[in-house]
């Protein structure tokens, strides 16, 4: 913009039919017909009138689909945005077809420029009964939207005069930067700083994304003008490669799913229309008359994630079954191999016993993710993030924060991260501390554990009941939080809705894949260094004082004439010198100083250790209960499984409340360094912390007092 002169320069872009000429002569009064813009022997169509003081330079770009380099007409397009940088892009939108037209607004978003939006030949949306919520798309889409009939000249002041304030600063446009999938922004990302290093202080943040995105599509123009950067090209087409393989399909064809993804959320927050009135509908709209009915999609969504969590335990249980017979056996064969001795007890009771009492659980977390997998591929799942949206709004809540809530059923780091997306300060930040509370497949060992331990007639329901209850309390929170902690206004949100799909059993294999081996690198890892140290913990100080002489009094029972009793009472006893031993081990006195916090639950000191070392992962919980149950049962000669030992040890309220309480506590270790890093500080981080501790110790405990009272 040219403040000596008072220029403003404005490009229109549209597709072709959109009313985008009209619109122009209607602008300048010309009488312009339609014409190309081409790079070298054709002209273009500019005219300047003047407005408020203001000369507005009107470029009438050729009619195109995309920015892609496909056709001619989408380069030209494309360059005039990107090398003249007009003050204002005016993208004329056909307001009975935005379906399509807002493809290409997409791309222009992407590209980060000052953005006007008219909303033309708005006489026949209306004719079609359609209307739509200006106020909403305004917001969406970064910019001013206005209604306008070219034809009969209505809106045309208003857009005028829409396009002077938003040049000069009296209205805002603001960056939109379209969501997407997490291996595509990861890949992006990466992308960015590779242009970075290559194009220092030559372009902003908004530009770098743009063109890590282009050379992430293949486009061939963008890719020859970086040829001169072979390493460049290479590592984005490694990395197109590896999304590829990764989704089953073209990059190119994954962003443009995307796109059209934000549309069709968009459009079903801010259009309002009637059915098509020959009665015909695609595949998508059928299915999600079913899927999002107001009435019948809930309820279809509750069924649905019953089956998958019924499934998940009742299929595992026997994969889990072979892979606890193997560790068994490994466990029998490295006890006849090595010599009694510290290293034996390292290895079988805690090496063997912590990562084997987890590892039987990967066959659940395998149909977990092929089921989340299956929904995601679909498109269903962002139908039940949409479903979960209405509900939500009946609280007023921000529904655009429910789409990480569901990566969460995954991992809450991912899901932490994800709220990137949320142009809302305060949805954004709320989102960012409820995502802990959803729950995530590491507290899936957990749930199963005490579900078959305590519920086996209903351990898929109970774990079903788990999930559901996490979704609950992140909602509720979300509520107070919005009310009572985090400061800001609500605004409107778009959420994809991708067209339904049928998945490919590579991409699902793939998925599951990909899942299993982040479990076993844990397995590998955390849990693995997790079950060496508890193991030391509740081995050392060696050298016990016994409050009775237990050696003594077993080689008394051991020398008495063979009784009835005899054998029964030398159990008991080797029992109660184990658990005085490990009471009085490090670990026992960490369990038993911390326990009486909480011993209001029912909790004893074992589940208080369990409860500790969840923090730094919820799968060592497994572990810990493994490490610690595996002990008793050395010392006993009794060989039960986990499951088995653990049944005793507490009633099923009490059991109930341990869940409740895994489910909500404190986020693990990398969860709230994703809080610390996208929050902006320790302060929110901390405050995750305390917050999830106060709401899951407030809802064991209301188990507890109402489990008393029922019994």
């Amino acid at each position: 913009m040219s403040g000596n002169n008072k220029i403003i320069t404005v490009a229109l872009v549209g597709n072709p039919n959109c009313g985008k000429t009209t619109l122009s002569n209607k602008l300048t009064g010309s009488r312009d017909s339609v014409a190309n813009y081409p790079r070298v022997t054709l002209t273009k169509n500019e005219h300047d009138i003047h407005y408020r003081g203001w000369t507005l330079r009107i470029v009438d770009l050729p009619g195109i689909y995309s920015l892609t380099s496909q056709s001619p007409e989408e380069r030209i397009g494309r360059d005039y945005i990107q090398n003249m940088q007009p003050d204002i892009v005016l993208n004329v939108l056909d307001a009975g077809n935005l379906d399509r037209n807002l493809f290409l607004t997409t791309q222009l978003l992407e590209m980060g420029c000052p953005l006007v939006f008219a909303m033309n030949m708005i006489d026949e949306a209306r004719s079609k009964q359609i209307s739509f919520d200006l106020p909403a798309l305004s917001f969406m889409l970064g910019g001013a939207v206005v209604e306008t009939d070219a034809a009969r000249g209505e809106g045309i002041e208003a857009l005028l005069s829409a396009i002077v304030d938003t040049a000069i600063g009296k209205k805002k446009s603001r960056l939109v930067n379209l969501p997407y999938d997490h291996h595509l922004e990861q890949a992006v990302a990466c992308a960015q700083c590779r242009i970075a290093a290559l194009h220092p202080d030559s372009m902003d943040e908004q530009q770098s994304r743009w063109l890590a995105i282009k050379l992430l599509e293949g486009d061939e123009d963008i890719l020859s003008r970086e040829n001169d950067h072979s390493a460049l090209i290479e590592a984005m087409e490694k990395d197109r490669q590896i999304l590829a393989r990764q989704h089953s399909e073209e990059v190119d064809a994954m962003f443009a799913a995307a796109r059209y993804g934000f549309i069709r959320g968009m459009l079903a927050e801010a259009r309002q229309m009637l059915p098509d009135p020959t009665g015909h509908k695609d595949l998508t709209q059928r299915l999600d008359a079913l899927f999002l009915h107001p009435l019948f999609g809930l309820p279809i969504f509750l069924v649905m994630m019953w089956v998958m969590f019924e499934s998940t335990f009742s299929l595992g249980e026997i994969p889990m079954g072979w892979i606890d017979a193997g560790v068994g056996w490994l466990s029998d064969l490295l006890s006849v191999l090595i010599p009694a001795g510290m290293l034996h007890d390292l290895l079988i009771d805690g090496i063997i016993a912590g990562v084997g009492g987890t590892i039987i659980f990967l066959p659940n977390i395998v149909i977990l993710f092929m089921f989340l997998a299956f929904f995601s591929e679909t498109g269903y799942l962002t139908r039940a993030a949409f479903l979960m949206d209405r509900l939500m709004h009946i609280f007023g809540l921000h529904g655009k924060a429910f789409i990480p809530l569901v990566i969460g059923f995954g991992c809450n780091v991912p899901a932490v991260m994800a709220a990137r997306t949320i142009e809302s300060d305060k949805a954004r930040l709320i989102t960012i501390l409820v995502s802990p509370f959803m729950s995530c497949s590491a507290r899936l060992p957990v749930f199963i554990l005490f579900a078959g331990a305590f519920f086996s007639d209903m351990a898929g329901t109970m774990v079903f009941i788990m999930y559901m209850l996490s979704i609950v309390v992140a909602m509720v929170a979300a509520i107070f939080l919005g009310k009572f902690v985090v400061t800001g206004v609500s605004e409107p949100f778009v959420m994809e809705l991708p067209p339904y799909r049928m998945p490919t059993l590579k991409g699902v294999i793939y998925h599951m894949w990909e899942k299993a081996a982040n479990f076993l690198q844990k397995v590998a890892g955390v849990i693995l260094i997790g079950s060496i140290l508890i193991w030391f913990l509740q081995a050392f100080p060696q050298n016990v004082e016994w409050d009775k002489d237990y050696d003594a009094q077993l080689m008394a029972l051991e020398m008495q004439v063979q009784t009835p009793y005899r054998d029964r009472q030398i159990v008991l006893l080797a029992r109660e010198r184990a658990q005085e031993r490990m009471r009085k081990s490090y670990l026992g006195q960490i369990g038993t100083a911390v326990s009486p916090v909480f011993a209001p639950l029912g909790f004893t000191w074992k589940d208080t250790v369990a409860i500790l070392t969840g923090f730094v992962a919820k799968e060592v919980v497994v572990a810990s209960y493994a490490v610690l149950y595996n002990q008793d049962e050395a010392d006993t000669e009794e060989s039960a499984s986990l499951r088995s030992a653990i049944s005793g040890s507490m009633s099923q309220v009490t059991a109930f409340a341990f869940m409740v309480f895994a489910l909500l506590y404190a986020p693990c270790l990398a969860t709230i360094a994703a809080i610390r890093r996208e929050a902006g500080g320790w302060r929110w981080a901390g405050f995750s912390v305390v917050f999830s501790l106060t709401i899951a110790y407030s809802l064991a405990f209301v188990v507890t007092l109402l489990g008393a009272a029922m019994t």
